[in-house]
């Protein structure tokens, strides 16, 4: 599978457990770091720590081998760590103040996603 359509399974994982504004960018003309970076939120603490459990989960399906996760047990921004993929799981407030998306967009590396997070469930 390619890591577009890994991208792509990982946010809709998100998506399908209720994650908020999901965002998915290639990084990979920007950091060595990483070639993608998934960034979602959730409402409170512990709708943070099951998108990231849901995610991992997910990751495990595709055979992605998980190398570092901080922030689990907080719950308040936790971090992914596939390699060429990192997930970014905040709480809004942590989403909101470190705004990552400022950092990594360059206006023309965000991955469509294929789902609509227009609609209000």
């Amino acid at each position: 599978m390619q890591d577009n359509a890994m991208v792509q399974a990982l946010a809709q994982a998100l998506y399908d457990n209720k994650a908020g504004d999901i965002v998915a960018l290639d990084v990979s003309e920007l950091t060595v770091i990483c070639d993608w970076m998934i960034i979602a939120s959730g409402r409170n603490a512990n709708q943070v720590k099951a998108l990231a459990d849901d995610v991992d989960e997910k990751a495990a399906e595709l055979e992605l081998n998980l190398r570092r996760t901080e922030g689990q047990n907080e719950g308040r921004w936790v971090i992914l760590d596939y390699g060429h993929i990192i997930v970014h799981v905040f709480h809004q407030e942590e989403r909101a103040f470190y705004n990552l998306e400022r950092l990594w967009e360059d206006g023309k590396n965000r991955l469509v996603l294929p789902f609509d997070q227009t609609i209000e469930d």
